[in-house]
């Protein structure tokens, strides 16, 4: 063991450039976790989704344990064993019914020491368009105090790239699914850099490893035991290490179905269960040897099934209580910055987060927004509305009516399918950094409102400078500007639908039916398809985005008082007595755009206070 780490010691002194500012923790945390248990409850739903039957699972069953400044725990065990549950419960994430204790420097879980906290889930979350430069400057931007100027936090990103090797791939995107980028190894990296941004007292990581070859998995790990050495605490999940990196471990813990099997020094872990009977047949890995104790697997002669029981009894019987002993017999010493009455709420002001989060907001989504197929798709309905309603004058009444009802459905459409999208696509990027009180949930809302203006703004006005002059509506360019500003009002209250939608379900799918469902009962209330409705149903118009936005659009191109060729003979009607249009009504203009600015607002409220779930722990 000693020879492995001082190889580890020297491939952190060959690796050039690492930088100094992170070589020493501000705050040292002491981490303790005594009878840690977590239970969820299971229902099962009958006919009508009535609850048939309920019963309770326990997930984690008594776990105790501790962590000190400079020591690096490593969870292992079996897939559904518990180590993410426990690693969660440990970063203060982990809400519902949770018992037992867990402290920090002797402390409950706390404002401030979220702020001195990282976590680093298994998923790498981060926007694909951003660049790795991008991405940690602008989490530097957020999550730093203020105390830091604007140059300083940038200075420490570049820091934080430095440290962990990510120097030639700094301008290069992050990339996702669909998009090349990065490679997995740097993302990860990525990821841990946003957390060591803030300097973390106490680090966790969900299998920081897990899809990495051997090479990269090594690079990570020795530059999270340089991170510990350098005071700070730090437990991960792990799955599956090779020799070499489980020796950088200085304590294990072993889990089998939410019991443990084992805590204690990681150098100490094969003696321990020689002790009880338990030795590898053959030289092996030491983590292949305890996954296969945790699976119940072993070269002895037993029972099949008792492997598990007998490994669990020798816990209580030989680590438990002199675990517990140790855990109550740690000295927590207070630690100066610890304390919630020192420590504001938020790293920056709401102006400050607002400003970041809307250059970063814009930055990402212009990819998405002005697409070319997006752009294709506008500009083809576009002309070929303009084709078919091409240079029509007010003798064809019916057709300019349908042109504008067109206006209202697709334009109704269309941004509420590209808002629905919104909050569930970055629902995960929203728990993350709300969970690690990066910025407040008003200042992101309004960014992503602010930021999202243009986006949506630029396509229908394109659509409506062409289609307007080509189907020959009043050549005015007061009527044209009048029309435009309606449509774009609409456009505005269609994308506050969606994000209401959105932010309620968080399903895309289920989202999408949803609002397919409720524009086209908006549509068919809009006064266009039917001009007598049942009384018993005519109350939809009354909330049919279609049906004001329609009548906004006929009061922007007709008034009571013009008329229109009818009778043959020269014969002239006026246009207010039209069936179609005496239906809808040219009068209430006022009132219609009152009812939709009402809309506009609502909806987005329901959004707002929709997404204050997103990224709370429950209690």
């Amino acid at each position: 063991m000693e020879q492995e780490m001082a190889d580890i010691e020297a491939l952190n002194e060959e690796e050039p450039g690492v930088s100094t500012i992170f070589k020493k923790a501000t705050k040292a945390v002491s981490l303790r976790f005594e009878d840690v248990v977590y239970t969820v409850r299971l229902t099962k739903a009958g006919f009508c989704g009535k609850i048939v039957k309920a019963e309770e699972k326990v997930i984690l069953k008594g776990i105790t344990g501790k962590v000190l400044p400079g020591e690096m725990l490593a969870m292992f065990g079996p897939s559904g064993s518990g180590k993410t549950t426990l690693l969660t419960a440990l970063g203060g994430k982990l809400g519902g019914l949770l018992d037992g204790n867990i402290s920090y420097n002797g402390k409950n879980f706390s404002n401030s020491m979220k702020r001195n906290m990282g976590f680093v889930t298994q998923d790498d979350v981060l926007y694909p368009h951003l660049t790795v430069t991008e991405t940690l400057v602008f989490t530097a931007l957020l999550r730093l105090e203020n105390t830091f100027s604007k140059e300083e936090k940038i200075m420490h990103a570049e820091s934080v790239i430095t440290q962990l090797g990510l120097t030639k791939c700094k301008n290069s995107i992050i990339g996702g699914p669909f998009m090349r980028g990065v490679s997995g190894g740097e993302r990860k990296r990525v990821s841990i850099g946003q957390e060591m941004l803030i300097n973390p007292s106490l680090l966790f990581l969900d299998e920081p490893t897990s899809g990495l070859d051997s090479t990269t998995a090594q690079r990570i790990v020795s530059n999270l035991w340089e991170l510990a050495k350098g005071g700070r605490t730090i437990v991960m999940t792990i799955h599956q290490p090779s020799s070499r990196l489980f020796y950088m471990f200085d304590k294990v813990l072993l889990l089998s179905e939410g019991s443990p099997l084992y805590f204690g020094e990681g150098s100490q872990v094969m003696d321990y269960f020689s002790r009880n009977g338990y030795a590898p047949a053959v030289p092996m890995n030491p983590a292949d040897f305890l996954l296969d104790l945790a699976n119940g697997v072993s070269s002895n002669s037993e029972v099949p099934g008792s492997v598990k029981q007998n490994l669990v009894s020798a816990y209580k019987s030989n680590l438990a209580s002199k675990l517990k002993s140790e855990v109550q017999d740690i000295n927590d010493q207070p630690q100066d910055g610890l304390n919630d009455q020192k420590v504001a709420r938020w790293a920056t002001t709401w102006w400050q987060q607002f400003s970041v989060l809307l250059r970063r907001g814009v930055k990402e989504r212009k990819h998405d927004s002005f697409s070319g197929l997006k752009i294709a798709q506008v500009l083809v309905v576009a002309f070929l509305s303009g084709l078919l309603w091409w240079q029509s004058d007010v003798s064809h009444l019916q057709d300019q009516m349908g042109l504008l009802f067109f206006y209202s459905g697709f334009w109704g459409f269309f941004p509420l399918f590209q808002a629905i999208f919104t909050f569930p696509q970055e629902r995960s990027m929203l728990e993350k950094e709300r969970s690690s009180g990066m910025y407040r949930l008003s200042s992101y809302f309004m960014s992503r409102i602010v930021s999202d203006l243009p986006m949506e703004l630029v396509l229908p006005t394109i659509f409506v400078s062409i289609t307007y002059w080509m189907a020959g509506l009043k050549g005015t360019p007061g009527n044209f500007l009048h029309t435009l500003f309606v449509l774009l009002y609409s456009v505005l209250v269609s994308g506050g639908l969606g994000l209401a939608l959105g932010a309620l379900v968080l399903n895309q799918k289920s989202a999408t039916i949803m609002g397919s469902v409720i524009m086209l009962s908006f549509l068919l209330a809009g006064g266009y398809y039917v001009t007598h409705v049942p009384a018993f149903i005519s109350w939809v118009k009354y909330i049919s985005i279609s049906q004001y936005t329609y009548k906004l659009l006929l009061g922007s191109q007709f008034k009571p008082t013009d008329t229109y060729p009818c009778g043959g003979a020269g014969g002239v009607c006026l246009v207010g007595d039209y069936p179609a249009i005496k239906q809808v009504g040219l009068d209430g203009q006022v009132l219609g755009a009152a009812v939709l600015g009402i809309m506009l607002v609502v909806y987005r409220l329901i959004a707002f206070f929709a997404l204050m779930r997103i990224g709370v722990t429950k209690k």
